[in-house]
């Protein structure tokens, strides 16, 4: 089991602080889910996290390992919100083209993947691209992952079948899930954090998120 640990995380914008002093951990084996509401910090934490933002502070390690600066590490892969394919060429190549070979025959084989692997990705819709991009991170070789809106545009059958590969790729790695459906989040996840006021807290009683005012 491999632990990745971020602590003393802080990020203020215009002299307003946006994260204060923020510490999460995730492990393989597991899917945290991280809740809170629009402009609560979950994107600017995930980004921290994945060293596409800098923070005014981070300090990050994946198991004895510990990383300075706010550079993007290998074994940790994000899911933006918006799309990181290649538009001009097609289903196929993309999948070859970010996976190893073991990994991509299992993509290629799947029947949601099937009837569009001739299609370029410039042309599939908002839920195709949105699941080709999951696949292609819950197939990746890092260990953990970041999915921020992973069922953006999906229909409820490609939201089915994505939780269902989440849970059983969790198995080889630790993933970290938010989603503007709380109720996505809550059926994945081993645990639950709230991104409240800056802050992030644990939540071992669904009631919390209530007493807490993410819930009415």
């Amino acid at each position: 089991m491999s632990k990745l640990q971020l602590d003393s995380v802080q990020k203020a914008y215009d002299g307003q602080k946006i994260l204060n002093d923020v510490y999460l951990q995730c492990s393989t084996g597991e899917v945290v889910g991280l809740l809170g509401r629009n402009g609560s910090g979950k994107s600017t934490l995930l980004k921290i996290m994945f060293g596409s933002l800098r923070a005014d502070s981070r300090f990050l390690k994946i198991d004895d390992k510990v990383y300075s600066g706010s550079k993007s590490i290998k074994d940790i892969k994000y899911l933006p919100q918006d799309s990181f394919l290649i538009k001009s060429i097609n289903v196929k190549s993309t999948i070859k083209l970010f996976l190893r070979r073991q990994y991509s025959r299992i993509v290629l084989d799947l029947p949601m993947v099937k009837p569009i692997l001739s299609e370029r990705v410039g042309h599939l819709s908002l839920g195709q691209k949105r699941t080709l991009e999951v696949l292609l991170l819950l197939y990746s070789e890092s260990r953990f992952l970041l999915l921020d809106e992973p069922f953006n545009g999906l229909s409820p059958t490609s939201r089915e079948v994505i939780s269902q590969l989440i849970q059983e790729r969790k198995e080889h790695k630790g993933i970290i899930i938010t989603d503007h459906d709380y109720r996505n989040v809550i059926s994945l996840s081993d645990r639950i954090m709230l991104m409240d006021s800056g802050n992030l807290r644990e939540i071992d009683d669904l009631n919390r998120l209530t007493q807490y005012g993410y819930l009415t």
